[in-house]
């Protein structure tokens, strides 16, 4: 393993903490008029899924762990697992929903994803800004309710409902921000 300086902390970085996989989510670098400059972070544990405080002094040096990034195409779920595979490789790993968090409801089959591999187990999934999802029931829009910024609630291909603008259709695309789960635009 290599050891790297407080300095070198990026969001997204895997370091050893107490023995155990952490991965930096925020860091901030602190230099109070009185004493010694520090680094405070949060780490998210990739076992556990926990997330704490924790301060550096500036300058001390950690373990960053080595991981692989992995683009992997998902297959399919079974129970709580979903079920991915290398494209180059065609290893399988099952992933769990802890890792995927609210991305699982829209995730579709042949999706390809970056998966990090830490010690052949993934540990974390790198999220799209964007998907794209089929509508798949939506009711027609009302002659006369075109009022601006109206919405309806349509149900996607993967089973989730979304409130869009009244002009969407059944069978167009939509784009989608997994992360707060907004519609953004009609995509081509």
């Amino acid at each position: 393993m290599t050891k790297i300086s407080t300095s070198e902390f990026q969001k997204g970085m895997f370091i050893d903490y107490n023995n155990e996989p952490h991965q930096i989510t925020d860091f901030t670098f602190v230099n109070p008029g009185k004493g010694g400059a520090f680094v405070r972070t949060k780490l998210k544990n990739l076992k556990t899924g926990n997330v704490r405080e924790f301060t550096y002094k500036s300058g001390e040096k950690v373990e960053e762990i080595p991981v692989v990034v992995k683009e992997m195409q998902y297959l399919y779920k079974e129970n709580d697992k979903y079920n991915f595979m290398d494209k180059f490789t065609y290893e399988q790993y099952s992933v769990s929903k802890d890792i995927l968090g609210n991305f699982a409801n829209y995730i579709k089959e042949g999706d390809i994803l970056q998966i990090t591999i830490h010690d052949g187990t993934p540990v974390f999934l790198r999220t799209p800004k964007k998907v794209r999802l089929k509508v798949i029931e939506a009711e027609e829009a009302v002659k006369g309710s075109t009022v601006s910024g109206a919405k309806k609630v349509v149900k996607l291909e993967t089973g989730i409902t979304l409130a869009v603008p009244i002009f969407i259709k059944e069978g167009e695309m939509v784009a989608v921000d997994p992360e707060s789960g907004q519609y953004l635009e009609r995509a081509t």
